[in-house]
């Protein structure tokens, strides 16, 4: 999928995004170097929860907002975060929804265009 249409099916239909696809896309376009981060009360180290890490990334790049960025988590977001909302999955997404861009916090540059 091209980036223009990645960025017109979050536009249109967030229901629709997946957390494959977006990754997918991101690899398409990026090259990734594992980077420690901070997201809210959860430390990940370089390596560590490298999608997680990967979208957030883009998601900062690309100036999306809290929603679209927890749209690009897809199911896990939807199904797995919403439908157990005291659950202990999915840190980081459960941070992100506490924290939002004020808790992620990068120790480098996770990714680059090719």
């Amino acid at each position: 999928m091209s980036l223009v249409n990645f960025l017109n099916e979050l536009q249109t239909k967030p229901e629709n995004i997946e957390f494959p696809g977006v990754i997918a896309a991101i690899d398409q376009y990026y090259d990734f170097e594992p980077t420690a981060f901070q997201n809210g009360e959860t430390r990940n180290e370089a390596g560590q929860n490298s999608g997680s890490c990967k979208l957030f990334s883009f998601a900062q790049l690309q100036g999306f907002t809290k929603q679209q960025t927890l749209d690009c988590f897809g199911a896990y977001y939807r199904t797995d975060v919403l439908g157990n909302p005291e659950g202990t999955d999915h840190q980081n997404i459960r941070n992100f929804i506490r924290f939002g861009w004020e808790g992620i916090k990068f120790e480098g540059e996770a990714l680059r265009l090719k």
